[in-house]
């Protein structure tokens, strides 16, 4: 009886959503998923997962098994980890979750060397302005940019995000500088077409720091489209430095309101679940990462 193999489909099951993401995960078929975990709440007496024509969902007895699986499916793969050419080698796939800016401009050219360096790695790279949920889908490892607070997750900090309000000569030319945050009203401002926090645009005033309402006429929904929209002149972008950094060295954009910017407690992280022990595969990227962007980050360096 495959004890072990059972709690495995089942943790994958959980964390994926569905018996499909669990069958790709695990090279098995749903079906055979499916009788694995009927076989398992037969042989422990109660039903673990709630099914629907539309979701899965853990019932109470679910809850409390995945708690308890969880850590020795962990300490499994760290034995095996331990006497294995894994512990040496990084090799199979590495699922890795970015927002849509920092995964093309700043992961995307790291992979190339990546690959080569790890010849049995696979990398699957999905970038995404929406927060989302390591585990539930299925991530190894992720990069956040703000303040961490899910404690389930163990971070390294890689960065600090410098946000800034830039727009490309030509626009400033047209419509003048901006000389206040409330002078904003009166400018095209490029925003994101998705539920975000980051439409309303923080600035520091003597009297501490505000929050600035800002509208224009095209939006987008990532980040990349509406760095392109900046340089074409469409109207005023507050970007990330590790998005806008080249170009302001090049002259493409100007900051704008400088004296205005917050400094903030935001953060660039790369992050994985702590119930999962750092895998060759995760420490390969983690040191990739931290290899590539620290002391100084790329986006911050003064050309030779």
């Amino acid at each position: 009886m495959d004890k072990l193999g059972e709690m495995e489909t089942f943790a994958r099951v959980v964390e994926t959503g569905s018996f499909s993401g669990a069958a790709r995960d695990l090279r098995m078929t749903p079906s055979a998923v499916s009788k694995m975990i009927g076989r398992l709440e037969d042989r422990l007496g109660v039903r673990l997962l709630s099914r629907t024509t539309r979701k899965l969902s853990l019932t109470e007895e679910g809850r409390v098994f995945y708690q308890r699986v969880t850590p020795i499916l962990a300490e499994v793969s760290e034995a095996e980890d331990t006497v294995s050419l894994s512990t040496l080698e990084a090799r199979g796939v590495l699922r890795v979750n970015a927002s849509t800016a920092f995964g093309q401009y700043q992961i995307v050219p790291l992979i190339p060397d990546m690959l080569e360096r790890y010849p049995n790695l696979q990398v699957q790279l999905t970038m995404t302005d929406s927060m989302v949920n390591l585990v539930e889908e299925g991530f190894d490892v992720g990069v956040r940019i703000g303040i961490l607070t899910d404690s389930t997750l163990v971070a390294r900090k890689l960065g600090i995000p410098n946000r800034m309000v830039v727009a490309a000569p030509s626009y400033l030319k047209r419509h003048g500088v901006p000389k206040t945050p409330d002078d904003l009203v009166n400018h095209e401002c490029l925003k994101l077409s998705i539920p975000t926090a980051l439409n309303r645009w923080e600035f520091m005033f003597p009297e501490g720091s505000r929050m600035v309402d800002v509208s224009g006429r095209f939006e987008a929904d990532n980040a990349i489209a509406l760095h392109e929209a900046a340089i074409a002149g469409l109207g005023l972008f507050r970007a990330a430095s590790f998005v806008v950094g080249d170009d302001i060295k090049a002259g493409r954009l100007v900051p704008v309101l400088e004296d205005f910017e917050t400094s903030g407690d935001a953060g660039i992280f790369v992050v994985w679940p702590h119930n999962r022990n750092l895998s060759a595969k995760v420490r390969a990227f983690v040191d990739t990462l931290v290899e590539a962007f620290t002391p100084i980050p790329p986006w911050e360096r003064v050309p030779d």
